[in-house]
C-alpha cells in the first residue's frame, strides 16, 4: 500500500483501530498509525497534509 491508496489505507486503519473516531485523530498520530500498518510500504517522507486529509476523509466515510 502507498500514500496514494487513500481508501485502502483507511480500511486498514478502520480494521486496526475500530474504536477510534477518525474525525478526532491528530495528523501526527494518523501518520504514525499508517506507517505501522503491515501492508504499508512507501517512503515516509512522501507524506504531506493533503495526503493525510484524503486518508482521514475516506476513514470518516467508512466509519
Amino acid at each position: 500500500m502507498k500514500w496514494i491508496d487513500s481508501l485502502d489505507v483507511a480500511l486498514s486503519l478502520l480494521e486496526a483501530h475500530p474504536d477510534v473516531d477518525p474525525a478526532k485523530i491528530r495528523f501526527t498520530d494518523l501518520r504514525e498509525w499508517i506507517l505501522a500498518l503491515d501492508e504499508f510500504d512507501d517512503d515516509p517522507n512522501h507524506c504531506n497534509e493533503r495526503i493525510l486529509e484524503a486518508i482521514q476523509a475516506c476513514w470518516i466515510n467508512e466509519y
